[in-house]
């Protein structure tokens, strides 16, 4: 009987053995993947290296910062541009806009006298200005545009523009003289404008009011 017995216990030991082979194929497979696993990631990482060899690691603080630059307004400076030519013609007629006086001076309509007597006198103090000498004349009118453009975004009320007496022009006539004139009342910017003071060029520039801006940064 006891013979029986322990016969049947080996009999019921034979799964229970078969479950624990299968766990350790199980455990050593999971341990095989995971060494390979270990080994890919390692390839991995060293991939660059062994590719490019050695290199010199960045000392702490001189970590290269890279930085999208921004986008470029081409078309808007074309617009721009585009803008400013077609607005200063030289074949405006200027002389129903100015004031018949010995200066010729201009103001805006619904500006008043006053408005160009103060300029005269110096009631604005000339902030910034423009000397045109020796610019053709496409390179002036560009260069008035901008500067007119500048002065107003930056929040100036009062520039001088100088065109010259024409001293040194044939005919001693000054050739910018009357395109200035002509420009400037076309530009929106501009309010009034008078001739010069003696000491502030006399007939050789322009004193120019602008209509209120930005303000300056700072101010």
């Amino acid at each position: 009987m006891n013979a029986a017995l322990t016969a049947r216990s080996f009999a019921d030991l034979k799964p229970l053995r078969r479950a624990l082979q299968e766990a350790a194929q199980q455990r050593a497979e999971r341990e095989r993947l995971r060494r390979e696993a270990e080994r890919h990631a390692r390839a991995e990482r060293h991939l660059f290296a062994d590719a490019v060899g050695p290199v010199q690691p960045l000392k702490r603080g001189h970590e290269r910062r890279w930085s999208t630059p921004e986008p470029l307004p081409v078309q808007r400076a074309l617009d721009e541009e585009r803008v400013l030519r077609e607005s200063l013609s030289d074949e405006f007629d200027v002389t129903t806009l100015l004031d018949v006086d010995d200066q010729l001076s201009f103001r805006r309509p619904g500006i008043g006298l006053d408005v160009t007597r103060k300029l005269r006198g110096g009631h604005w103090s000339i902030q910034r200005q423009l000397d045109l000498h020796g610019l053709r004349t496409d390179e002036a009118r560009e260069a008035l545009g901008d500067f007119i453009r500048l002065a107003h975004r930056t929040g100036l009320r009062c520039v001088r523009v100088v065109h010259g007496k024409g001293l040194g022009s044939p005919g001693r006539t000054p050739v910018l003289k009357g395109r200035v004139q002509r420009w400037l009342v076309q530009k929106k910017e501009v309010l009034a404008f008078v001739q010069a003071r003696p000491l502030d060029g006399g007939a050789g520039a322009l004193v120019v009011l602008l209509q209120p801006g930005r303000r300056r940064p700072g101010g």
